[in-house]
C-alpha cells in the first residue's frame, strides 16, 4: 500500500524558517490535520484521502517530528517546542499555501497544538476538532497515582536533558510504541520507526513534553485566569477504551474552554484515525461540512 496517493508532497518554511513537511490534496474548504505522539502525518493515511474528496486537506509533521526536524542545541529549554511556537508554524504554512482561515483537526499532541492555535489565532480557525485529549492544564490537574502510572511517559520525557534521550536510545521501540505496533498499518509504522531512529527527532519529542510542563501549562493557566475561550465550534472525539474516557468527563471539560462543544466516544482506544478510521472520517466530515453548507 502506498500512503497518500494523489497528494502533493512539499516542504514549507515555518515561523522560524525551519522546514515543515506537508502533504496536500483536494480543492474544497481548507482543513489542516495534525498528528500525535509518537507518530507523523502518516497517521492520517486512512482518513485524509476520504476527506480530500470534499476539502483541501493539508497534513503536516509537527515541529521536530517526522521530517519537520529542528536543529536545536540540546538542553536549551522547551520554548521552541511549545504549542504556541508550533501553532505559529502552522499559521505561516497555511498562509503560504493561500489559506488565511481554515478548519483544523488534531489528535493527541496535534490536538494540543490545534486548540492553542484556536486560542492564539481566533481569526484563523473556523472549526476545531480535538481527538482524545483534554487541555493540558486539566490533564495535569487530574493526575493521581493510578494516572501517573498509566501516563508515565509524560513524566519521564519531561525530565531535564539528557535523561529521557539516553533511556529512549536504549530501546526506542519499546519506549515509543510499546504494545501498540499492531494497531498501525505497516507502511505507517515504518514511517514512525524511521523518524524515531533519528536522535534529533527523539530530542524534539522530549522537548515537546518538557514544554507541556512549562510554557504550555503556564499559557493554559493564563487563559483560564483571563477568561479566554475558544471562539470556534469544537468537536471532541475520544476512545471508549482510552485513558481520556477513564479519567475525564470530556465534554464538560471542553465546555470550560469553548462556547460551542459537541462530541462523543468512539468504540476504540487512543488512536482514533487508525483504530476507527471510518467512524473518525464520518464524524469529521459531518462536522466540517456543516460550515460549508451552513
Amino acid at each position: 500500500m502506498v500512503l497518500f496517493q494523489g497528494f502533493d508532497s512539499l516542504t514549507v518554511a515555518g515561523a522560524d524558517g525551519g522546514p515543515v513537511r506537508v502533504r496536500r490534496a483536494g480543492e474544497g474548504p481548507p482543513l489542516l490535520l495534525l498528528h500525535g505522539f509518537p507518530q507523523t502525518h502518516a497517521m492520517w493515511h486512512a482518513v485524509a484521502p476520504l476527506l480530500a474528496a470534499e476539502f483541501t486537506v493539508v497534513a503536516t509533521d509537527l515541529r521536530g517530528y517526522g521530517e519537520s526536524v529542528r536543529t536545536v542545541p540540546a538542553g536549551d529549554g522547551p520554548s521552541p517546542y511549545s504549542k504556541r511556537a508550533m501553532a505559529g508554524d502552522l499559521v505561516r504554512v497555511m498562509g503560504e499555501l493561500g489559506f488565511d482561515r481554515f478548519d483544523v483537526a488534531g489528535h493527541d499532541r496535534g490536538a494540543r497544538c490545534a486548540y492553542r492555535l484556536a486560542l492564539d489565532h481566533p481569526q484563523r480557525v473556523g472549526r476545531l476538532a480535538v481527538l482524545d485529549v483534554v487541555p493540558t492544564a486539566d490533564a495535569l490537574d487530574a493526575v493521581d497515582a493510578p494516572g501517573a502510572r498509566q501516563l508515565w511517559r509524560w513524566f519521564l520525557m519531561a525530565q531535564p536533558y539528557p535523561v529521557a534521550e539516553r533511556m529512549i536510545a536504549g530501546d526506542p521501540e519499546t519506549f515509543l510504541f510499546g504494545s501498540h505496533t499492531g494497531l498501525f498499518a505497516p507502511e505507517a509504522l515504518a514511517a514512525y520507526r524511521a523518524a524515531a531512529a533519528d536522535p534529533a527527532v527523539v530530542h524534539a519529542i522530549c522537548e515537546d513534553y518538557r514544554a507541556m510542563f512549562g510554557p504550555d501549562l503556564e499559557q493554559d493557566r493564563a487563559d483560564l485566569r483571563a477568561g479566554r475561550r475558544i471562539e470556534a465550534p469544537v468537536l471532541a472525539l475520544w476512545g471508549k477504551r482510552s485513558h481520556t474516557e477513564q479519567r475525564h468527563d470530556v465534554l464538560a471539560v471542553w465546555r470550560r474552554w469553548a462556547h460551542d462543544v459537541r462530541g462523543r466516544a468512539l468504540d476504540c482506544g487512543h488512536f482514533l484515525p487508525e483504530e476507527a478510521p471510518a467512524e473518525t472520517y464520518a464524524e469529521l466530515r459531518s462536522f466540517f461540512a456543516e460550515a460549508a453548507t451552513g
